[in-house]
């Protein structure tokens, strides 16, 4: 496919987080068993269904630009939970695997944050408002579960971590 103009790279991009978003709906319920700490297995819970919510957004925003709601594959995505995988099949202590969980997390947040940023200064530039909308959504929320993330790493996890190496 030629991609020939910014509005085709928004549609190719949304096609791409659409697909992220479906595979991390499979990663967070491994990732929600594999924590021992009830706050890091309920924030992983509680982001399950906000990316649900997400996957329901994106076909709003697909809605909106005319376009079918479908995926292909992503690639970052696809790295990013191959990645988590490898390090929860690693010998670790609980509460260093729970600062692990955290780690994949926040990759996984920090690719989130930029993709829907970039989308939703396209659709800006695009003139698409209800999709600035629902992207700006989704945006605020991914900063907040990145937010929540680092509390649990600041205020426990982490120290919990290094306790055995003590």
């Amino acid at each position: 496919m030629k991609i020939d103009s910014l509005e085709t790279l928004f549609v190719e991009e949304l096609r791409d987080v659409y697909n992220a978003e479906g595979q991390l709906t499979k990663a967070l319920p491994k990732m929600a068993k594999k924590a021992t700490s009830e706050e890091l297995r309920s924030a992983f819970e509680e982001h399950l269904e906000q990316t649900r919510e997400h996957i329901e957004r994106l076909e709003q925003v697909f809605e909106t630009v005319g376009k079918p709601a479908k995926g292909k594959t992503c690639e970052a995505m696809k790295g990013l939970v191959e990645e988590g995988s490898s390090m929860m099949k690693e010998d670790m202590d609980d509460n260093v695997m729970d600062a692990a969980l955290i780690a994949i997390g926040q990759k996984v947040e920090h690719y989130e944050i930029a993709t829907y940023g970039t989308l939703r200064t396209w659709a800006e530039i695009l003139g698409q408002d209800e999709a600035v909308d629902l992207l700006q959504q989704t945006l605020d929320e991914e900063k907040e579960t990145d937010d929540r993330l680092t509390e649990l790493a600041e205020s426990t996890i982490n120290a919990e971590a290094t306790a055995g190496e003590e």
